[in-house]
């Protein structure tokens, strides 16, 4: 195979985990050209990958079909010999089926996947995880175990957050676009209140968008945490891996923070609530650990993201989660 090209249109957390895919398609044909086309901002995940030739980046914001249709035009002028279609919608599957690959390989769940040359079945299944979904589709070529996933934060990464590990310190991500998916911001309170007590000597840094800053900000000032700083909107996606990277200890939910950890080996303590890692979306660090209700309730997982709100109204898979737990993390 010369020319390769990865589809996956979806969340930063989904990108991610198809790094993998292109790591093991890299070491099995290293002189491959290897293409991916994801959705803006995603794109900046790649900006020092060393082996990604190119990036088709789809910008939804405005013309979101005039945009897609100029990527397909680009692609079909490319003339890849395979295209791998990750994504299982409508957009992304035409992408693939109108690509002109030889090679349109995706799942079935795509609804075109009738259109592909070949479909591999896409299954949620206690102790598959994406990694391993993703690689099945390529099962008719070898069969091998999924590469962790990889990112490449450069040395001017590393160098723009230097300041920020001086001392021992801690990161957490409490925000998810899925309110459902973390933990209530009385818990993450209590933990910056434990760690204010009992590791007074650390920075703790909280990360997220900009659009979590104020939600952040609040949740120092109810913790009496006098050594926490507040870098959501601050730090790039590469820049946040960087600093995650030696953190004594990460605290994320199931979101895009917990993967930019497996990415880079960072250690992390994965909160999940309304969702479980038997969807295949769990932590894949060395030093990893998943903390979930205790006892599960009855409603849980409510959904493969969740729901927006806790349809019960109690919210248990939070009210139920065993801070020890945390706290022995730390």
């Amino acid at each position: 195979m010369e020319k390769i090209l990865l589809i996956q249109t979806a969340s930063i957390g989904d990108v991610i985990l198809l790094t993998s895919l292109a790591e093991k398609l890299h070491h099995k044909f290293p002189d491959a050209r290897l293409d991916l086309v994801v959705k803006a901002p995603n794109h900046a995940l790649f900006a020092n990958h060393p082996f990604i030739n190119s990036l088709w980046v789809w910008d939804k914001s405005k013309d979101k079909y005039l945009n897609l249709f100029r990527i397909i035009k680009g692609v079909r002028e490319q003339h890849y010999d395979v295209v791998l279609c990750v994504q299982r919608f409508f957009s992304a599957g035409l992408m693939c089926v109108l690509s002109g690959a030889k090679h349109k390989i995706g799942f079935d769940k795509s609804p075109l996947s009738f259109l592909f040359t070949k479909s591999k079945p896409h299954r949620i299944e206690k102790g598959v995880h994406e990694i391993d979904r993703n690689i099945s589709l390529l099962e008719d070529i070898w069969c091998e175990k999924a590469p962790k996933p990889q990112l490449y934060p450069s040395s001017r990464d590393y160098e723009r957050v230097s300041r920020y590990k001086r001392e021992t310190f801690y990161t957490l991500s409490p925000c998810s676009l899925w309110e459902t998916k973390t933990m209530q911001s009385d818990k993450w309170v209590e933990l910056l209140s434990y760690m204010a007590e009992h590791t007074p000597e650390a920075r703790v840094y909280l990360l997220g968008s900009k659009d979590n800053k104020a939600e952040c900000e609040q949740m120092i000032e109810l913790s009496g945490n006098k050594n926490v700083e507040n870098l959501c909107g601050s730090l790039s996606l590469l820049e946040s891996a960087a600093l995650m990277k030696d953190a004594k200890m990460n605290y994320v939910c199931d979101s895009a923070p917990l993967h930019l950890c497996s990415a880079v080996d960072a250690p992390v303590t994965a909160i999940f609530c309304s969702t479980t890692p038997d969807f295949g979306f769990g932590p894949l660090s060395s030093n990893s650990l998943v903390v979930e209700a205790e006892p599960a309730p009855e409603c849980k997982p409510c959904g493969l993201h969740g729901a927006k709100q806790c349809k019960t109204k109690t919210f248990a898979c939070s009210r139920n989660i065993n801070m020890q737990k945390l706290f022995e993390r730390l």
